[in-house]
């Protein structure tokens, strides 16, 4: 009889013991925690530029909640198309991700080229921006009333720029005038790679007035060599009380924000995502990063998953319904 027992609590050990190692080995892969190495997270604009700033924010925060570093790489060029083509061709193995921007739902409108919201796993919005009316802090120009009336008074004269050729500040700027019931072409669009270079060529008396969000030329609006005379939003921002909206300062109702968000190649695992939009969420509400948006008066602005991706959606129409209006579509 004690045979008996002891053979069957051998099995039944034995039975448990092989159960135990093949769960083991099922699990090993799954339990292999992401990150377990550096994750590049790709900025699609140049350095020094609102998605510049964002993103790297954004990465050393993310370093603290996961423990690997977030190598942020600028891949600018093309008017978006570089940097976001580079986010989407990546292998969906979460160590290549990226900020993807407004311009995703416009740079297939113009035609430069098929990519848009849909090629990407969408893990959060985090950001939007409205965009500003800036001139020389020398300039004749007093309010955003004197700009639309001395581009209408000699059209083809006086030169803006923000961003690439059909760009968000670019779009900002055309529908600006179109609203105004003046052709786009009366201000002739100076491409460049983002808002950075384009408010260095206002400086150096290169254009004469960019459209780009205020956060970006902080800087030289806080030297005293950029002026912002209107935002393109319904209400002024609060870091900037005293910079009317286009609304008040001309009764234009026209109003454009760039925003900013979170994405991966499409087909990213769900456990990855869960993971990243996790962290995510704890770096978009920490005081570290509240402090660092406000106190550069970046619009914080939260959706996640398939919120993000009917943002996306939304923005897409609407952009294209704005560039057909104003024949920047193709």
């Amino acid at each position: 009889m004690y045979k008996k027992i002891l053979s069957s609590i051998n099995k039944t050990t034995l039975g448990s013991s092989i159960a135990a190692l093949l769960l083991a080995a099922a699990m090993t892969p799954a339990m292999a925690a992401w990150p377990e190495r550096p994750v590049t997270l790709i900025v699609p604009w140049s350095a020094g530029g609102g998605t510049d700033a964002t993103g790297r924010m954004i990465g050393s925060l993310l370093e603290k909640e996961l423990g690997q570093p977030f190598n942020v790489v600028n891949r600018d060029g093309g008017s978006g198309v570089v940097g976001h083509s580079a986010i989407a061709n990546a292998k969906p193995d979460g160590y290549t991700i990226g900020v993807v921007t407004v311009e995703i739902g416009m740079m297939h409108w113009a035609g430069l080229t098929k990519l848009s919201g849909t090629d990407y796993t969408p893990i959060a919005l985090y950001n939007a921006d409205s965009s500003g009316l800036l001139v020389r802090a020398d300039s004749p120009w007093e309010s955003a009333q004197d700009v639309i009336d001395a581009i209408k008074a000699d059209s083809g004269k006086h030169k803006s720029s923000g961003t690439g050729q059909g760009g968000i500040w670019h779009l900002a700027m055309a529908g600006m005038l179109n609203t105004a019931d003046i052709s786009p072409d009366a201000a002739p669009w100076v491409p460049s790679q983002g808002a950075a270079p384009a408010l260095q060529e206002l400086v150096a008396e290169g254009v004469d007035v960019v459209t780009c969000s205020i956060v970006e030329a902080a800087g030289l609006i806080d030297a005293g060599k950029v002026k912002s005379l209107a935002i393109m939003s319904s209400e002024r921002v609060e870091a900037y009380p005293d910079v009317p909206t286009l609304n008040e300062a001309t009764g234009i109702d026209w109003q454009m924000a760039a925003w900013r968000g979170i994405a991966a190649p499409k087909g990213l695992p769900d456990d990855i995502t869960a993971t990243l939009t996790a962290a995510l969420e704890n770096v978009w509400k920490s005081d570290d990063f509240q402090e660092f948006m406000k106190g550069r008066g970046f619009g914080l602005e939260w959706k996640s998953g398939d919120d993000f991706a009917e943002w996306m959606a939304s923005s897409d129409v609407s952009l294209g319904k704005v560039m057909s209006a104003v024949g920047m579509a193709k």
